[in-house]
Protein backbone atom coordinates (compact mmCIF):
# COMPACT_ATOMS: atom_id res chain seq x y z
CA UNK A 1 0.00 0.00 0.00
CA UNK A 2 1.06 3.60 -0.48
CA UNK A 3 0.73 6.36 2.10
CA UNK A 4 -1.24 5.66 5.25
CA UNK A 5 -4.98 6.33 5.41
CA UNK A 6 -4.78 7.05 9.15
CA UNK A 7 -4.84 10.81 8.71
CA UNK A 8 -7.88 10.65 6.44
CA UNK A 9 -10.13 9.59 9.33
CA UNK A 10 -12.90 12.19 9.62
CA UNK A 11 -14.27 13.14 13.03
CA UNK A 12 -17.15 14.92 11.27
CA UNK A 13 -18.11 11.66 9.56
CA UNK A 14 -17.97 9.80 12.87
CA UNK A 15 -20.27 12.35 14.48
CA UNK A 16 -22.67 12.14 11.54
CA UNK A 17 -22.88 8.36 11.96
CA UNK A 18 -23.43 8.63 15.70
CA UNK A 19 -26.29 11.07 15.27
CA UNK A 20 -27.90 8.96 12.56
CA UNK A 21 -27.75 5.80 14.66
CA UNK A 22 -28.64 7.21 18.09
CA UNK A 23 -31.97 5.92 19.39
CA UNK A 24 -33.39 2.71 20.83
CA UNK A 25 -32.76 -0.14 18.36
CA UNK A 26 -34.42 -3.15 19.97
CA UNK A 27 -35.47 -6.02 17.68
CA UNK A 28 -38.91 -6.45 19.24
CA UNK A 29 -39.71 -3.14 20.97
CA UNK A 30 -38.38 -0.80 18.29
CA UNK A 31 -37.93 -2.93 15.16
CA UNK A 32 -38.45 0.00 12.79
CA UNK A 33 -35.57 1.89 14.41
CA UNK A 34 -33.33 -1.17 14.19
CA UNK A 35 -34.28 -1.56 10.54
CA UNK A 36 -33.53 2.11 9.93
CA UNK A 37 -30.06 1.61 11.41
CA UNK A 38 -29.49 -1.41 9.18
CA UNK A 39 -30.68 0.56 6.16
CA UNK A 40 -28.32 3.40 7.09
CA UNK A 41 -25.32 1.06 7.16
CA UNK A 42 -26.37 -0.52 3.88
CA UNK A 43 -26.71 2.88 2.21
CA UNK A 44 -23.35 4.08 3.53
CA UNK A 45 -21.66 1.03 2.08
CA UNK A 46 -23.52 1.29 -1.21
CA UNK A 47 -22.48 4.93 -1.53
CA UNK A 48 -18.76 4.17 -1.19
CA UNK A 49 -18.91 1.17 -3.52
CA UNK A 50 -18.72 -1.68 -1.04
CA UNK A 51 -20.22 -5.02 -1.99
CA UNK A 52 -22.99 -5.85 0.50
CA UNK A 53 -24.39 -9.29 1.25
CA UNK A 54 -27.27 -10.20 3.55
CA UNK A 55 -26.75 -12.97 6.08
CA UNK A 56 -30.37 -13.83 6.86
CA UNK A 57 -31.58 -15.98 9.75
CA UNK A 58 -34.68 -16.59 11.86
CA UNK A 59 -35.08 -16.01 15.58
CA UNK A 60 -38.27 -16.31 17.63
CA UNK A 61 -40.22 -16.63 14.42
CA UNK A 62 -38.89 -13.37 12.99
CA UNK A 63 -36.45 -12.72 10.14
CA UNK A 64 -33.23 -10.90 10.93
CA UNK A 65 -30.19 -9.92 8.88
CA UNK A 66 -26.49 -9.41 9.49
CA UNK A 67 -25.03 -7.05 6.92
CA UNK A 68 -21.63 -7.98 5.49
CA UNK A 69 -19.73 -5.35 3.52
CA UNK A 70 -16.50 -5.93 1.61
CA UNK A 71 -14.40 -4.04 -0.92
CA UNK A 72 -15.08 -5.23 -4.47
CA UNK A 73 -12.73 -7.78 -6.00
CA UNK A 74 -11.36 -11.13 -4.84
CA UNK A 75 -8.18 -11.40 -2.80
CA UNK A 76 -6.57 -14.66 -1.68
CA UNK A 77 -6.07 -15.78 1.89
CA UNK A 78 -7.92 -15.78 5.23
CA UNK A 79 -10.26 -12.87 5.85
CA UNK A 80 -10.07 -10.11 8.44
CA UNK A 81 -13.48 -9.28 9.92
CA UNK A 82 -14.26 -5.94 11.60
CA UNK A 83 -17.60 -6.28 13.39
CA UNK A 84 -19.97 -4.18 15.50
CA UNK A 85 -23.54 -4.73 16.63
CA UNK A 86 -26.51 -2.56 15.68
CA UNK A 87 -29.07 -3.45 18.35
CA UNK A 88 -29.66 -1.99 21.82
CA UNK A 89 -31.40 -3.05 24.99
CA UNK A 90 -34.79 -1.41 25.71
CA UNK A 91 -34.87 2.19 26.86
CA UNK A 92 -31.45 3.39 25.75
CA UNK A 93 -30.36 5.43 22.72
CA UNK A 94 -27.20 3.30 22.64
CA UNK A 95 -24.66 5.93 21.62
CA UNK A 96 -21.67 4.16 23.18
CA UNK A 97 -23.44 0.78 23.11
CA UNK A 98 -22.98 0.40 20.25
CA UNK A 99 -23.38 3.28 17.80
CA UNK A 100 -19.75 4.07 18.63
CA UNK A 101 -18.53 0.73 17.31
CA UNK A 102 -20.70 0.95 14.20
CA UNK A 103 -19.47 4.49 13.51
CA UNK A 104 -15.82 3.38 13.68
CA UNK A 105 -16.59 0.43 11.41
CA UNK A 106 -18.33 2.67 8.86
CA UNK A 107 -15.53 5.21 8.77
CA UNK A 108 -12.89 2.51 8.38
CA UNK A 109 -14.89 0.88 5.60
CA UNK A 110 -15.15 4.20 3.76
CA UNK A 111 -11.37 4.45 3.66
CA UNK A 112 -10.79 0.89 2.44
CA UNK A 113 -13.53 0.72 -0.18
CA UNK A 114 -11.13 1.93 -2.89
CA UNK A 115 -8.42 1.04 -3.32
CA UNK A 116 -9.01 -2.13 -1.29
CA UNK A 117 -6.29 -3.66 0.90
CA UNK A 118 -4.28 -6.71 -0.12
CA UNK A 119 -6.06 -9.08 2.25
CA UNK A 120 -9.71 -10.23 2.18
CA UNK A 121 -11.58 -7.73 4.37
CA UNK A 122 -15.11 -7.85 5.72
CA UNK A 123 -17.11 -5.40 7.78
CA UNK A 124 -19.98 -7.01 9.68
CA UNK A 125 -22.99 -5.21 11.16
CA UNK A 126 -24.36 -7.85 13.51
CA UNK A 127 -27.79 -7.89 15.08
CA UNK A 128 -29.25 -9.49 18.23
CA UNK A 129 -25.98 -9.11 20.14
CA UNK A 130 -27.91 -7.98 23.20
CA UNK A 131 -29.93 -11.22 23.13
CA UNK A 132 -26.85 -13.40 23.45
CA UNK A 133 -24.73 -12.70 20.35
CA UNK A 134 -27.32 -14.45 18.18
CA UNK A 135 -26.35 -12.79 14.89
CA UNK A 136 -22.59 -13.19 15.23
CA UNK A 137 -22.97 -16.78 16.44
CA UNK A 138 -24.99 -17.53 13.33
CA UNK A 139 -22.33 -15.97 11.09
CA UNK A 140 -19.37 -17.61 12.83
CA UNK A 141 -21.09 -20.99 12.57
CA UNK A 142 -21.70 -20.46 8.86
CA UNK A 143 -18.00 -19.68 8.36
CA UNK A 144 -17.04 -22.82 10.27
CA UNK A 145 -19.48 -25.06 8.39
CA UNK A 146 -18.25 -23.79 5.03
CA UNK A 147 -14.61 -24.08 6.17
CA UNK A 148 -13.83 -20.41 5.56
CA UNK A 149 -10.40 -19.36 6.91
CA UNK A 150 -10.35 -16.32 9.20
CA UNK A 151 -7.21 -14.30 9.87
CA UNK A 152 -8.92 -12.58 12.77
CA UNK A 153 -12.07 -10.88 13.97
CA UNK A 154 -12.23 -7.55 15.82
CA UNK A 155 -15.40 -6.83 17.79
CA UNK A 156 -15.82 -3.06 18.23
CA UNK A 157 -17.85 -2.93 21.45
CA UNK A 158 -18.36 0.45 23.13
CA UNK A 159 -15.32 2.46 22.03
CA UNK A 160 -16.26 6.10 22.65
CA UNK A 161 -16.33 6.84 26.39
CA UNK A 162 -13.48 8.10 28.56
CA UNK A 163 -13.40 9.50 32.07
CA UNK A 164 -11.07 11.36 34.42
CA UNK A 165 -13.20 11.30 37.59
CA UNK A 166 -12.20 7.91 38.96
CA UNK A 167 -15.13 6.01 37.45
CA UNK A 168 -12.94 3.20 36.10
CA UNK A 169 -13.20 0.05 38.19
CA UNK A 170 -12.29 -3.62 37.92
CA UNK A 171 -13.21 -6.99 39.38
CA UNK A 172 -11.17 -7.79 42.49
CA UNK A 173 -8.69 -10.05 40.67
CA UNK A 174 -7.68 -7.27 38.26
CA UNK A 175 -7.30 -4.42 40.75
CA UNK A 176 -3.91 -2.78 40.58
CA UNK A 177 -3.05 -4.32 37.21
CA UNK A 178 -4.55 -1.62 35.00
CA UNK A 179 -4.82 2.20 35.07
CA UNK A 180 -7.12 3.84 37.60
CA UNK A 181 -8.26 6.39 35.01
CA UNK A 182 -10.48 5.21 32.18
CA UNK A 183 -8.88 6.94 29.22
CA UNK A 184 -7.50 3.91 27.36
CA UNK A 185 -8.67 1.35 24.80
CA UNK A 186 -8.85 -2.24 26.00
CA UNK A 187 -8.01 -5.29 23.88
CA UNK A 188 -8.94 -8.75 25.18
CA UNK A 189 -7.87 -12.06 23.61
CA UNK A 190 -8.03 -15.74 24.38
CA UNK A 191 -4.89 -17.84 24.13
CA UNK A 192 -5.44 -18.80 20.50
CA UNK A 193 -5.73 -15.10 19.62
CA UNK A 194 -2.44 -13.98 21.21
CA UNK A 195 -0.59 -13.49 17.87
CA UNK A 196 -3.49 -11.38 16.59
CA UNK A 197 -3.48 -9.39 19.82
CA UNK A 198 0.24 -8.67 19.53
CA UNK A 199 -0.08 -7.47 15.91
CA UNK A 200 -3.12 -5.30 16.65
CA UNK A 201 -1.53 -3.83 19.78
CA UNK A 202 1.59 -2.82 17.87
CA UNK A 203 -0.53 -1.14 15.20
CA UNK A 204 -2.83 0.62 17.66
CA UNK A 205 0.09 1.98 19.67
CA UNK A 206 1.41 3.85 16.63
CA UNK A 207 -1.46 6.32 17.11
CA UNK A 208 -0.30 9.28 19.26
CA UNK A 209 -2.45 9.80 22.33
CA UNK A 210 -4.19 6.40 22.20
CA UNK A 211 -3.28 4.39 25.32
CA UNK A 212 -3.85 0.66 24.81
CA UNK A 213 -4.15 -1.98 27.52
CA UNK A 214 -4.29 -5.72 26.81
CA UNK A 215 -5.51 -8.91 28.44
CA UNK A 216 -5.05 -12.57 27.49
CA UNK A 217 -7.55 -15.02 28.97
CA UNK A 218 -7.18 -18.79 29.22
CA UNK A 219 -9.48 -21.01 27.21
CA UNK A 220 -12.37 -19.05 25.79
CA UNK A 221 -12.63 -16.51 28.59
CA UNK A 222 -15.02 -18.32 30.94
CA UNK A 223 -12.82 -17.47 33.96
CA UNK A 224 -13.91 -13.86 33.36
CA UNK A 225 -17.45 -14.11 31.91
CA UNK A 226 -17.71 -10.34 31.40
CA UNK A 227 -14.98 -10.69 28.77
CA UNK A 228 -17.36 -12.74 26.61
CA UNK A 229 -20.20 -10.23 26.36
CA UNK A 230 -19.73 -9.27 22.72
CA UNK A 231 -19.55 -10.65 19.20
CA UNK A 232 -15.98 -11.96 19.46
CA UNK A 233 -17.08 -14.75 21.81
CA UNK A 234 -18.81 -16.90 19.14
CA UNK A 235 -15.61 -16.71 17.11
CA UNK A 236 -13.54 -17.85 20.11
CA UNK A 237 -15.97 -20.74 20.62
CA UNK A 238 -15.56 -21.87 17.01
CA UNK A 239 -11.78 -21.78 17.07
CA UNK A 240 -11.19 -18.48 15.28
CA UNK A 241 -8.78 -15.79 16.50
CA UNK A 242 -10.75 -12.76 17.70
CA UNK A 243 -10.38 -9.70 19.92
CA UNK A 244 -12.70 -7.63 22.05
CA UNK A 245 -11.96 -3.95 21.35
CA UNK A 246 -13.59 -1.81 24.04
CA UNK A 247 -13.61 1.19 26.34
CA UNK A 248 -14.36 -1.43 29.06
CA UNK A 249 -18.12 -0.87 28.95
CA UNK A 250 -19.83 -0.96 32.39
CA UNK A 251 -16.45 -1.04 34.13
CA UNK A 252 -16.20 2.63 33.13
CA UNK A 253 -19.33 4.06 31.57
CA UNK A 254 -22.12 4.92 34.06
CA UNK A 255 -24.54 5.37 31.13
CA UNK A 256 -24.33 1.70 30.15
CA UNK A 257 -27.81 0.44 29.20
CA UNK A 258 -29.33 3.69 30.48
CA UNK A 259 -31.44 6.43 28.83
CA UNK A 260 -28.41 8.70 29.30
CA UNK A 261 -26.19 6.80 26.81
CA UNK A 262 -26.22 9.73 24.38
CA UNK A 263 -23.81 11.17 21.85
CA UNK A 264 -23.12 14.13 24.15
CA UNK A 265 -21.45 11.83 26.69
CA UNK A 266 -18.87 10.53 24.21
CA UNK A 267 -15.27 11.61 23.68
CA UNK A 268 -15.04 12.31 19.95
CA UNK A 269 -11.28 12.82 20.00
CA UNK A 270 -10.86 9.39 21.58
CA UNK A 271 -13.28 7.85 19.08
CA UNK A 272 -11.28 9.38 16.25
CA UNK A 273 -8.05 7.89 17.58
CA UNK A 274 -9.70 4.48 17.98
CA UNK A 275 -10.75 4.68 14.33
CA UNK A 276 -7.20 5.59 13.36
CA UNK A 277 -6.03 2.57 15.33
CA UNK A 278 -8.40 0.29 13.41
CA UNK A 279 -7.19 1.78 10.12
CA UNK A 280 -3.55 1.27 11.17
CA UNK A 281 -4.40 -2.33 12.11
CA UNK A 282 -5.91 -3.08 8.69
CA UNK A 283 -2.90 -1.52 6.97
CA UNK A 284 -0.44 -3.49 9.10
CA UNK A 285 -2.18 -6.82 8.59
CA UNK A 286 -2.57 -6.07 4.90
CA UNK A 287 1.18 -5.52 4.54
CA UNK A 288 1.79 -8.84 6.25
CA UNK A 289 -0.62 -10.55 3.86
CA UNK A 290 1.05 -8.82 0.91
CA UNK A 291 4.47 -10.15 1.88
CA UNK A 292 3.09 -13.64 2.49
CA UNK A 293 1.42 -13.60 -0.93
CA UNK A 294 4.62 -12.53 -2.64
Amino acid sequence: MGSSLVHQVSQAQLLEHLKALEGERHPFLSPMRLQAASDYVHEQWRTVGMAVSLDEFSYMGERFVNLIGSPPGDRPGPRLIIGAHLDTVPGTPGADDNASGVAVMLEASRLFAAPPPALPLEFAAFTLEELGMVGSARYAQTLRETKQPVLGMLSLEMVGFTESAGLQHYPWFLKGRYPSTGNYLGLAANGRSRPLLEAVTRAMRTIPGLPVETMVLPGNGWVFPESRLSDHAPFWDRGYPALLVTDTSFFRNPHYHQPTDTVETLDLDFLTKVTQGVVATIETLSKSAQSLNG
